[in-house]
């Protein structure tokens, strides 16, 4: 039965079967480092506050205060746009990227069977390097990629727990009735029941819409369970199911993702780890975030919201230097080594002459506000990537707020550009972030006033796909994105 949360599912540790980096395991242990799966670090006292990174949310809705997904509406335009695009999505996706998403949304079961996002994103490296890594994952043979990366037990990949900002927020799911007096689903839990659970709240914002029915459900369509029978993700075959019909998905808030927060822990471990391919691997986290709506359980503002919840993470632990130097680069180490092994050349040969992450959501239709969101390179997919940061909505601020870096970010370029400083990444990111504005960015709220950055705003897409000049003096700029990261340095 899948579950939103991680902090909702049993937790175990992988069996380190077949290890191809002993030699990385043997080097720790020499040198007395403790492994990925040991406490202790600041950052593990020193957990982001998603709800307050996350604030811009409400000056669009109030919740009741009880975690009933019942509230009031502030923002009439933004929640409706949020229904607009999120049915869109839902009724033009193919069936190809429909089964896409559900095998997005697997966990890992309690009895060690199935896979998670961490695994099931691996096409973001490449087909013959996400091959390799999902079947080094699969046998055993990454234990410290995998003790970071993991949904369900990773230090990175299952660091934060949406839980409370669910709870907080307490949005009801796209695919709920509005009217309480609805027929219950055939084969829903009785907890799924409209009597019990239902969207009453929006009925108002909704009704009369071309994307909702007469009675103002939004028009959503379940997709059906349905068995993995390709053995790329696992060994054997994996039951999918995007678990309408169950309490821990229908009873649970819609803002923010749980599941797009975990694929974004994931993606950007994996994506700081390998900064060669950071761009398409980041793409391939916001697609696993979108797939939650084309299932229909989320809406385009909770998987924003997802991706920001990924960045607050990694930023916390990336900035960790203990975490950082015992934890992060034997990781990476021990990655960019099992894929040149396999691979039989160098990383940077083995990207060259791979096929590289693609994607067509929708078959060539445009969402809209916005383009068809097809992948076909490392340009495309920092587009798409930018696209999915915004989703179309109006600015609902100012959107001539001058650059709003948070604490840490910077941190998330440490592999991308090693030799600048603190000062020079935080410019790096300062010229490359989205413009303010956006319902979720807290350079400025009405309720909250000026935050101390805004990681709505961060997209590490262009970033760590930028061409940067370095001038005598220490100043940056960035000349150009959506290429190999690259500096210039200058004399003068």
């Amino acid at each position: 039965m899948p579950l939103e949360h991680a902090s909702a599912r049993t937790r175990r540790l992988p069996l380190l079967r077949g290890i191809a980096a002993a030699a990385v395991i043997a080097l720790l242990a020499s040198s007395g480092a403790p492994s990925a799966q040991a406490a202790g670090y600041d950052s593990d006292a020193t957990k982001p506050n998603l709800v307050a990174g996350l604030s811009g949310y409400s000056d669009l809705w109030q919740s009741s205060g009880t975690n009933d997904l019942h509230g009031t509406v502030k923002n009439t335009k933004a929640l409706q746009w949020n229904d607009r695009v999120t049915s869109w999505i839902n009724q033009n996706a193919t069936s190809g990227q429909q089964f896409r998403a559900l095998q997005n949304a697997a966990y890992k079961n309690s009895d060690g069977s199935g896979y998670d996002q961490s695994i099931s994103i691996a096409d973001g490296l490449g087909k013959k390097l996400g091959a390799i890594y999902a079947q080094g994952r699969i046998a055993g043979d990454l234990p410290l990629t995998s003790a970071l990366v993991d949904s369900s037990t990773g230090t990175t990949g299952a660091y934060v727990s949406t839980s409370t900002a669910k709870a907080t927020f307490s949005y009801p799911r796209p695919f709920l009735k509005v009217d309480p007096s609805a027929t219950k689903v055939a084969g829903d839990e009785d907890a799924c029941a409209p009597s019990a659970v239902n969207g009453s709240s929006l009925t108002a914002i909704r009704k009369g819409r071309s994307w909702t029915d007469s009675t103002g459900n939004l028009k959503i369509t379940r997709v059906a369970a349905t068995t993995d029978t390709t053995h790329a993700f696992a060994s054997t075959d994996v039951s999918l199911d995007a678990g309408y019909g169950t309490a821990g998905i229908c009873t649970g808030g819609a803002f923010p993702s749980g599941h797009t927060t975990t694929a974004y822990e994931a993606g950007i471990t994996l994506a700081t780890l390998l900064p060669e391919l950071a761009p398409q691997i980041l793409a391939r986290s916001s697609e696993a975030g979108n797939n939650r709506i084309v299932l229909g359980v989320h809406y385009a503002l909770d998987i924003i919201g997802g991706r920001m919840n990924g960045e607050m993470a990694l930023a916390s632990r990336w900035s960790d230097g203990a975490f950082r130097t015992q934890v992060l680069e034997p990781a990476r180490a021990e990655l960019v080594s099992y894929l040149e092994s396999k691979c039989g050349n160098t990383l940077a040969r083995c990207i060259a002459s791979d096929t590289p992450y693609t994607d067509n959501p929708y078959g060539g239709k445009k969402i809209p506000g916005g383009t068809s969101q097809i992948v076909t390179n490392r340009a495309s997919a920092v587009k798409v990537y930018t696209e999915r940061m915004g989703y179309g909505f109006a600015a609902t601020s100012s959107t001539r707020q001058k650059a709003s870096v948070p604490a840490g970010a910077e941190s998330l370029l440490l592999t991308t550009f090693p030799t600048l400083t603190s000062t020079q990444r935080i410019s790096v990111l300062a010229q490359t972030e989205v413009r303010s504005g956006h319902p979720l960015d807290t350079t400025w709220s009405s309720t909250h006033g000026t935050a101390p950055g805004s990681w709505q705003r961060l997209n590490l897409a262009r970033a760590m796909s930028a061409t940067v000049k370095v001038y005598k003096n220490g100043t940056v700029k960035v000349v150009s994105t959506g290429g190999q990261p690259k500096l210039i340095l200058l004399s003068k």
